[in-house]
């Protein structure tokens, strides 16, 4: 079934034809404008500084290894300093940074 005109786009990036609905390039990767990720900047980035000593934002962002590590050494308050270095990051980081990181 071949698709219509209306459903591709063509890369910002190498210039190769897309879907329309194509968050990333396949060929080079390049995210493309528009794009939205599921995952919300801010609310990583409140997560981090809340809970961020028990790893919540890490579960948030697809991450569950290491928020299990941050679990685990919760209690040596090295995970709570991480997490707000991370804060940091979440907060400084763009949008199409942050969405082609964590989706």
């Amino acid at each position: 079934m071949s698709q219509t005109i209306v459903d591709q786009k063509y890369c910002v990036g190498c210039g190769q034809l897309l879907h329309a609905s194509a968050r990333a390039c396949p060929h080079c990767g390049a995210v493309q404008p528009g794009a939205i990720g599921r995952k919300s900047r801010v609310t990583a980035a409140l997560l981090a500084f809340f809970l961020g000593g028990f790893g919540v934002h890490r579960f948030y962002l697809g991450r569950p290894w290491t928020g299990l590590l941050y679990l685990l050494f919760c209690w040596t308050f090295i995970p709570a300093i991480l997490a707000f270095i991370e804060f940091i990051i979440y907060l400084t980081m763009s949008d199409e940074a942050f969405a082609a990181k964590y989706g």
